[in-house]
């Protein structure tokens, strides 16, 4: 999934030793603001030192955030992270967009395309308005 928005906070980097691995550890966790009508917040974080030196990331930048949603549960409680893997400067269009804005075209054309057409299907019409009204039932209580 991708998110694009401003930068308002970086929050300081939290770093550790794994218990089960004696690995080191480092997550770096950022405040984005969408550029909506309505503005959401939302804290991202990056885990791991190479990710989090190889997307640098500055308090008002523009940027576009590739992450992955993941939940767990804890004692009963289910907790919800947001986990980023890519931050490009900038907007970036997300490359799902183009796709369904062109799908979406075509069957907007043909809405209006049969909302500007005469009525050259008066059988049609006459079936919906029979059925709508009740005098032929064909077991459907739909009026369409």
């Amino acid at each position: 999934m991708e998110i694009v928005g401003k930068i308002t906070q970086v929050l300081p980097m939290q770093t550790g030793t794994s218990q089960r691995t004696g690995n080191p550890w480092a997550i770096q966790s950022f405040i984005l603001e969408t550029q909506d009508q309505f503005p959401r917040k939302v804290c991202i974080e990056m885990f791991g030192e190479e990710r989090i030196k190889t997307n640098p990331i500055a308090e008002n930048e523009i940027v576009t955030v590739s992450f992955d949603l993941e939940s767990r549960e804890f004692n009963g409680r289910w907790y919800t992270s947001v986990r980023a893997w890519r931050v490009q400067q900038g907007a970036v269009a997300a490359p799902v967009a183009a796709p369904v804005a062109a799908a979406a075209q075509p069957a907007a054309q043909a809405q209006t395309q049969a909302a500007a057409a005469p009525a050259s299907q008066p059988a049609a019409a006459q079936t919906t308005a029979a059925t709508f009204d009740g005098s032929a039932d064909d077991g459907s209580d739909l009026p369409f």
